[in-house]
């Protein structure tokens, strides 16, 4: 072979050792692009809430979104049935029930691990009774509610936090016996609990405060004598120990927390403190977080 073929063999494996370069060069950067893409996408979180704040997360939500890029699919209802979903599927970034007693049972079940750091309580409610407007029934108290032809609702005290503090709250006044034959349906959530009165299919629930504040123009509240009430809720959250961000989790948990929230959690009436809570119950009992 003369020199000059030599010469043009091994300038022809150069250049085709620079092009595979260049290939391998172009895809392994079109893979770094495709997976910070595919991480970009996977910013998201799953929030399990009970449906006791749906307004607050309904307006809160897309805000957090707007400010962190981070995208939060909210799974709304009532905080049992969530935390079996929760617990059967082993899903879901944050658990935030109506109450403290269902975080408590999501503790004892493995589903969150509580942290008196990062668990982060967000509103205070107190149970209340929410009559028609213009109180056709004339019902100014729990002793009321045991009277003849009085239709009442509560949440499912199995699955529904509110229903569960309804139940309570009569055994703590022996009036269960008496007012549990006019009750006539058991709500599974508190979004259902609290529309039981806007469409009139019972003349009173016992629910919490806010549920005046989701429709002022078709309810009345009826304050309970506050030593009748025995304790006073709280809505907190807590990371799940499925999430797989949970950065991510905790922003959202601290945004909900936070004094720009206040506001939103203001506006519907929620009690962001402990004291403006224990205005309407100040004997009444806060169940600490684990």
């Amino acid at each position: 072979m003369n020199t000059n073929l030599r010469k043009s063999i091994t300038i022809h494996k150069r250049i085709l050792a620079l092009i595979i370069i260049g290939v391998l060069v172009a895809a392994g950067g079109a893979t770094l692009y495709y997976q910070s893409q595919v991480a970009s996408a996977s910013n998201s979180i799953v929030v399990f809430a009970g449906s006791a704040a749906s307004p607050v997360y309904n307006e809160a939500v897309p805000l957090f979104e707007t400010k962190t890029g981070i995208k939060v699919e909210l799974q709304l209802g009532g905080s049992g049935s969530l935390l079996s979903s929760m617990k059967i599927a082993k899903t879901g970034d944050i658990y935030i029930p109506g109450s403290p007693d269902y975080l408590l049972k999501a503790n004892n079940s493995g589903v969150v691990s509580l942290n008196a750091t990062e668990t982060k309580i967000l509103a205070y409610l107190v149970p209340a009774i929410i009559v028609q407007k213009g109180n056709p029934k004339n019902i100014t108290s729990l002793q009321d509610l045991a009277k003849p032809g009085i239709k009442i609702g509560i949440g499912d005290p199995e699955s529904v936090c509110v229903g569960l503090y309804a139940k309570e709250l009569l055994e703590s006044n022996n009036l269960w016996d008496a007012v549990s034959p006019n009750i006539i349906t058991n709500a599974q959530s508190c979004d259902a609990t609290a529309a039981l009165i806007p469409t009139k299919a019972v003349d009173a629930v016992i629910g919490w405060h806010v549920f005046y504040n989701w429709n002022p123009d078709k309810t009345d509240i009826v304050w309970i004598n506050s030593s009748q009430i025995p304790k006073i809720s709280y809505i907190a959250g807590a990371v799940s120990v499925y999430s797989q961000d949970k950065a991510s989790a905790q922003s959202f948990l601290d945004f909900l927390s936070s004094p720009g929230a206040s506001a939103i959690w203001a506006k519907y009436g929620y009690f962001t403190t402990e004291q403006e809570a224990k205005v309407h119950a100040p004997n009444a009992t806060i169940e600490p977080i684990g």
